[in-house]
């Protein structure tokens, strides 16, 4: 049985000042835990009622087991319906942007993303094309918000996630920059080469002027129909796909 200060803990990580403030969050669901276990992530501790086996995560190291009750459960989950495990992780201290170790490949940079289910999206999507490298606006949603940690589906253990001030970061890195936009070259006309960055807007507003004028090359998804947008985390999945089959090309 948890503790009433264990428990009142453990749900203050579903704020994002509390998560940072104790460096901490929480990622709910077997196949997740399982994901970050084998991860660079450290693992702190891991919840589990009764009906949960730990050997299913087939640990290979120590971490702190509590079998607790469902009742405990319910109350530090973030979900509807939860899962039977849940793991405390660490956040970690990611190092400063390495310009060199962005080169010979693509990242992609957000532009002020606010809903998590776009982002655990997108993160998802980028581990599915090899892309191991998202550099965040400081107001995007946070990466450790439990939505967007359920959305990630155990992506986001291996994803090196940056929030960085973009108009004076972006310039340093020496790397042609694409801009998923709507007036711009057709992407399937798009020769996009060897390296470089994807910014993606925000879901209404799209990127703000001050990015914009860092693009050097503007791209667009031609519209055939008459829907008036498209969703960013599909947006983002057809860019890298497109980058994929670019480079797949070139070999």
């Amino acid at each position: 049985m948890l503790s009433k200060s264990q428990i009142s803990l453990l749900k203050s990580l579903q704020h994002k000042k509390e998560r940072k403030e104790n460096s901490l969050f929480l990622v709910e669901g077997h196949k997740s835990v399982a994901e970050f276990i084998n991860s660079s992530y450290k693992v702190d501790a891991i919840y589990h009622t009764a009906s949960f086996d730990p050997k299913m995560l087939k640990l290979s190291q120590k971490i702190n087991l509590y079998n607790i009750s469902v009742t405990d459960i319910e109350k530090i989950s973030s979900l509807k319906t939860p899962q039977e495990v849940i793991a405390l992780v660490k956040i970690p201290v990611h190092p400063r942007l390495n310009n060199e170790k962005l080169k010979q490949k693509f990242s992609l940079v957000l532009d002020g993303i606010q809903d998590p289910g776009n982002m655990g999206t997108i993160i998802r999507t980028a581990d599915w094309f090899g892309i191991d490298n998202i550099i965040c606006s400081d107001d995007t949603v946070d990466a450790y918000n439990p939505k967007v940690v359920q959305a990630s589906m155990g992506s986001l253990s291996r994803i090196n996630m940056h929030y960085v001030d973009l108009t004076t970061v972006l310039p340093q890195i020496g790397l042609r920059i694409f801009g998923a936009m709507l007036n711009g070259e057709n992407i399937y006309k798009t020769q996009f080469g060897a390296e470089g960055l994807i910014v993606m807007g925000n879901e209404g507003n799209g990127l703000r002027p001050e990015v914009e004028r860092l693009i050097n090359k503007a791209v667009t998804i031609p519209r055939s129909g008459k829907a008036e947008s498209l969703n960013v985390g599909i947006a983002t999945a057809l860019f890298c796909s497109e980058i994929s089959r670019n480079k797949l090309g070139s070999q």
